[in-house]
């Protein structure tokens, strides 16, 4: 069962990214919005390829972005 992930986070670092929302998030990282909403509900974990850019984005380091992902503990 997918774990239910703090979207709390994720509405705060758009914010403060300036983003403020997940088709923005997809245009600056060129992922796919559904894609997005999968990883940040827990359904589906990043591929290495796309931590980078969500990183560079969100302006966090990998080990944050994983950790609210779900994907390191």
């Amino acid at each position: 069962m997918p774990r239910k992930l703090d979207n709390e986070w994720l509405s705060e670092r758009l914010t403060a990214t300036g983003l403020n929302t997940l088709e923005a998030l997809a245009e600056a990282t060129g992922i796919n919005k559904g894609t997005l909403s999968k990883y940040f509900s827990g359904r589906q974990k990043p591929s290495i390829d796309v931590v980078q850019p969500l990183c560079a984005a969100l302006a966090v380091s990998p080990e944050t972005l994983l950790r609210q992902l779900g994907a390191y503990k």
